[in-house]
């Protein structure tokens, strides 16, 4: 494969290049998926995989994964992309997100409340072929649509309308300065509005508001008081004491890497509450803790901080070059989100991991997100998916559009029908393997070989 060119040349240049690249890698060949005699055996992945969590809580993670093959899905990112190495691509990399499907999309409210849709999960982001992203996000919406009813023919449309959808907002971020396109955002209470029927986008719009507003008191998650202390859920949100000192020291990290103007802010805040907690699918047995940072008034941040292991794409995308998980995981969501969280930063405890950085365990710290409202794609109807699938495939097309040399990209999607067609063919072939693989998950939990909760 000949070198690309320049991101300085111009765009015609990059485009053509686009173009002649389909010859070496026919966008057709994306349809391809069969499972070889050598592939790995997707339990053992996860074993493995396991084995850098929290012991007590993988029985949680895999009764999550039990209920539905696009549970599994969501759990299973390290076995697809195991998979998708064997898989044909252009090699045109991008910022990735690595565990692209569409339960990974929702909305969260910009520094100035506005609500945007976008991408809301990078724990696994690296660079990778843009086509990973894709097949992955249309796999999910094929068993989305399985899992609601829809025809064989339905679900198919799904992975289509997404991938168009994507396909058009590349080519509409190409024709833009670079600075347009890096800027663009999707704006959700517009996408409301375009949303079919009216009792629906009625629906919503009150849903919306009502979760944006809810932000003033983080969430429901603070007991009020003369000092304000978090709200324990037992058994997926409770204090852990014996944790406290490693979470407060983690904590006294990020704040003194931050950058001066950031610093200056939170040092008017002090850690006065911690908090241990579950969160998703796939992420069930890494470290995740909520801070509580109060003024001697009683005013609150609300932090949360979850650990970073390796990305599951680094077995076949080379090792990371952050020195730091959490580093790679902020770094990833900056480049690949519309208005990132100011409060990002990353951070390590010490003595309770060793690892090749010889620093414990990695973290990443944000300001924590209302779970109803950026969880929009968990609870949207069955007959609001094919909506669903265009916003998402649109959202794709935007974070990937940030990184990717876009008049090349372009050049080589073409008009897109034929490129759609085979990633949605790939998904309703992965959907299918997803489904089988899960049965082998069951059978080893009924076997012994793991252990459900």
């Amino acid at each position: 494969m000949k070198p690309a060119k320049s991101p300085l040349a111009p765009r015609i240049e990059r485009y053509r290049e686009g173009q002649a690249q389909r010859h070496q890698a026919p966008r057709r060949a994306n349809a391809d998926w069969s499972a070889s005699d050598k592939r790995t055996d997707p339990v053992d992945i996860l074993i493995r995989q396991g084995e850098s969590r929290i012991r007590e809580l993988l029985p949680v993670r895999y009764a999550r994964m039990r209920a539905s093959p696009l549970a599994f899905l969501r759990g299973a990112a390290a076995v697809m992309a195991s998979d998708l190495a064997t898989t044909s691509h252009a090699g045109i990399n991008v910022q990735s997100c690595g565990d692209c499907h569409l339960n990974n999309f929702g909305s969260y409210a910009t520094p100035e409340g506005m609500p945007v849709f976008d991408i809301n999960d990078f724990d696994e982001t690296s660079t990778a072929p843009f086509e990973w992203d894709l097949k992955r996000l249309a796999t999910s919406l094929v068993l989305a649509g399985r899992e609601g009813g829809l025809s064989s023919r339905e679900c198919r449309m799904l992975a289509i309308d997404m991938t168009q959808a994507y396909v058009a907002e590349i080519i509409r971020l190409a024709e833009m300065t670079p600075f347009q396109a890096w800027n663009a955002r999707i704006d959700l209470m517009r996408v409301i509005d375009e949303m079919p029927g009216h009792r629906t986008r009625d629906k919503l719009r009150q849903r919306l508001m009502r979760q944006i507003a809810s932000m003033v008191n983080q969430f429901g998650m603070i007991e009020p008081g003369t000092m304000p202390t978090l709200r324990e859920n037992p058994p997926l949100v409770q204090r852990i004491p014996n944790q406290d000192d490693s979470v407060r020291h983690a904590f006294a990290r990020y704040v003194a890497q931050l950058p001066p103007e950031r610093r200056i802010l939170m040092e008017r805040y002090a850690l006065t509450d911690i908090i241990f907690k579950v969160v998703g699918i796939g992420s069930v047995g890494t470290f995740c803790a909520l801070g509580l940072f109060s003024t001697a008034d009683g005013e609150t941040i609300l932090l949360q901080i979850k650990e970073a292991q390796s990305s599951v794409l680094e077995n076949n995308t080379g090792i990371s070059t952050f020195a730091n998980h959490g580093e790679r995981v902020v770094v990833g969501q900056r480049i690949m989100q519309a208005a990132s969280d100011a409060f990002l930063g990353w951070t390590h405890s010490v003595g309770q991991r060793n690892d090749a950085a010889g620093a414990g365990r990695h973290f990443y710290v944000r300001q924590t997100k209302d779970s109803r409202l950026a969880a929009i794609g968990e609870r949207i109807e069955d007959e609001l998916l094919p909506f669903y699938a265009q916003l998402c495939g649109h959202a794709l097309g935007r974070a990937h559009g940030r990184s990717a040399d876009l008049p090349l990209l372009a050049g080589y999607l073409g008009r897109g029908r034929g490129f759609a067609d085979a990633i949605a063919q790939f998904g309703v072939r992965y959907a299918s393997q997803t489904e089988k693989d899960w049965q082998v998950f069951n059978r080893a939990i009924a076997d012994g070989r793991i252990e459900e909760g």
